[in-house]
């Protein structure tokens, strides 16, 4: 299909229609595109990636490119919780490294990924700008300071419908 017919025809997605509606279908509005469709989503769906690439013209290589370079874009579903830690410098001389150890420990998971249940999903960022009292983890939108990995193991397990998968 080409982008002219694509753009004439929209791609059967109503959601995905509205925001490229927005949007002349240049490359260079990729980051953009990439953004609103993970904002509708929650995430970059498989299927919106390839509307994606035929809308701009682009091969879809260069779409799954740019959404896996960048930290921001997610290509799986996220959990319904979501845990995120701070590895920035501050937040790692004060032992960040240990506290996203022990939470992956305990939900089963590595950052980046989901929990099977779909319950939680643990990631990492460079920088949430808490320096001060690193190491910092946030929890649905909730930010802990000067976390320990016991901290950081009591804080998991406080949590709703965590299957806690280590016994130690």
């Amino acid at each position: 299909m080409k982008k002219s017919t694509a753009k004439r025809n929209g791609t059967g997605e109503p959601r995905l229609d509205k925001i490229f509606k927005s949007y002349k279908g240049r490359a260079r509005e990729m980051i953009s595109i990439l953004q609103d469709i993970q904002d509708e989503y929650g995430f970059l769906p498989e299927e919106a990636l390839k509307k994606t690439a035929v809308f701009l013209d682009v091969p879809l290589p260069d779409i799954f490119g740019v959404a896996t370079f960048y930290r921001m874009f997610r290509l799986g579903r996220p959990g319904k919780h979501t845990i995120t830690a701070c590895i920035g410098t501050a937040c790692h001389v004060r032992g960040v490294t240990r506290v996203v150890e022990e939470i992956g420990r305990t939900l089963g998971i590595e950052p980046g990924q989901t929990t099977p249940d779909g319950e939680y999903s643990l990631d990492t960022v460079n920088c949430l700008g808490c320096c001060a009292i690193g190491p910092v983890v946030v929890m649905d939108g909730q930010y802990h300071g000067q976390v320990t990995s016991q901290s950081a193991r009591k804080l998991v397990k406080a949590q709703p419908n965590v299957k806690e998968v280590v016994k130690s």
